[in-house]
């Protein structure tokens, strides 16, 4: 078995090199590993530092460098060097616990002939040894139920299966620079399952300028993106979605439907998602007025 890490990464000098010895300490699982890492226009001394790793042979390691464009054109571009059976995208504030590649592998021993799969799903900790999330309170499931049936709000560690995970991408709108994982992950639900496993392989310390301490810049920065994603999500039928999320994915829907001044036209498939929309229109739209003023 062989697992292709990919990391995207900007300016993170002081950050890739705690991954880079998570990924050594777990060098000795048993399969191969490649480290493929993609720069997104560093300007600090990224390519010095990973040229040096390169030189040390500790691990399979490839180096790319483009013009900033974000980290899923980043991602988009690096997934088709991938050689390993499992890809990981791991970004550079993350770093793999001591036996995940261990764990990865055993999960890959009991699923690896299986057809309708496109990943595995773990834990992911902080620093401090929290739960990001919740435990899984199922053993398959798909990434939209997990997110909005069974309850799950945290963060969780994907491990693609290579030959599915190379047939999808990001899908970026307008030359956006972001767009959630969560849009490709819907279209890969289309089709599998994911297997999910209550360990933790991945530990996470945000940064002050990560993307989720700063979801605020991202949704006015990348609006049509974030446009689609909802109005895909509102075209689904809704049984067994909680409540709480249908509200959650309509308020979203009126945010991004008014920053992308596309909000006379509606999108939208059931009754009382419509009803429930036009109630929340003028609210959402004095709202998203108020927060995005002069911004």
């Amino acid at each position: 078995m062989k697992i292709t890490v990919i990391t995207p990464t900007y300016n993170r000098e002081k950050l890739l090199s705690k991954l880079y010895e998570s990924i050594v300490d777990n060098s000795n699982y048993g399969g191969e590993i490649e480290w493929l890492i993609i720069d997104d226009g560093s300007k600090d001394n990224t390519k010095k530092m990973v040229d040096k790793w390169k030189e040390e042979k500790k691990i399979e390691i490839k180096y790319e460098f483009q013009e900033n464009q974000g980290k899923m054109n980043a991602i988009n571009h690096m997934v088709p060097y991938a050689t390993g059976d499992l890809i990981i995208e791991c970004d550079s504030d993350d770093f793999f616990t001591k036996d995940a590649f261990s764990i990865i592998e055993q999960t890959w021993n009991k699923n690896k002939e299986r057809k309708d799969i496109y990943a595995f799903c773990f834990l992911k900790y902080d620093t401090k040894g929290n739960n990001m999330g919740k435990n899984f309170s199922k053993q398959e499931t798909t990434m939209f139920d997990l997110y909005f049936k069974e309850g799950e709000d945290g963060e969780k560690a994907l491990v693609f299966f290579g030959n599915i995970r190379k047939h999808y991408q990001y899908q970026i709108e307008r030359n956006e620079k972001f767009s959630t994982e969560a849009r490709m992950h819907h279209k890969m639900d289309e089709n599998y399952k994911i297997v999910t496993v209550n360990e933790p392989i991945m530990i996470c310390e945000y940064q002050q300028e990560g993307y989720t301490k700063n979801i605020a810049k991202q949704f006015k920065e990348n609006p049509y993106g974030y446009y689609e994603y909802f109005k895909e999500i509102l075209q689904r039928e809704f049984k067994g979605i909680r409540f709480s999320k249908r509200l959650y994915v309509i308020k979203h829907y009126i945010l991004f439907s008014y920053l992308t001044k596309q909000y006379k036209t509606i999108n939208i498939k059931e009754v009382k998602n419509k009803v429930l929309y036009f109630m929340l229109l003028l609210p959402g739209i004095i709202k998203t007025k108020l927060k995005y003023k002069g911004k």
